[in-house]
């Protein structure tokens, strides 16, 4: 890709993904993630007497569950954020806002920005536990999250 200078533009390559959360200062970065996608509804309108085309109508927008996955979660606060939604009598008080960061490899050039709004904690799930197996334990923790923007 070239720029107006002529220079050669070529995509970062991204290492891993920190996630900032609210209130959250503990190691919270992942080697994966999944679902940074926002879709808007469209509604066709077809109007009388115009044949030659179709208006489209934009609906509300909607946001996936955001997936992420690492060989561990270690900081005790989002176990405890996910506590406090599977244990507490009301859902929504337990939401944050955040953002996803996808860094390079020197874990402090950040490459990309995506900014949520009003996340909970939906899944948490451990990989299968085996002994014998020379596989790296993984956790995944999926992100149910109310707005998404890419912020970069």
């Amino acid at each position: 890709m070239q720029g107006k200078t002529g220079a050669r533009k070529d995509p970062s390559l991204v290492a891993f993904f920190k996630i900032e959360i609210d209130g959250m200062q503990g190691d919270n970065t992942f080697s994966r993630c999944v679902g940074l996608k926002s879709e808007t509804q469209v509604f066709e309108y077809r109007e009388g007497g115009l044949n030659e085309q179709v208006h489209k109508l934009l609906g509300p927008t909607s946001h996936s569950n955001v997936i992420l996955t690492q060989g561990h979660v270690s900081d005790p606060a989002m176990h405890k954020w996910f506590d406090e939604i599977t244990n507490g009598s009301s859902k929504a008080i337990n939401r944050r806002n955040g953002a996803i960061v996808a860094l390079a490899a020197d874990g402090k050039t950040e490459v990309d920005r995506w900014d949520f709004v009003g996340a909970n904690i939906v899944r948490w799930e451990h990989s299968d536990h085996d002994a014998n197996s020379h596989e790296v334990a993984t956790e995944t923790v999926e992100l149910a999250v109310q707005k998404l923007t890419h912020s970069r």
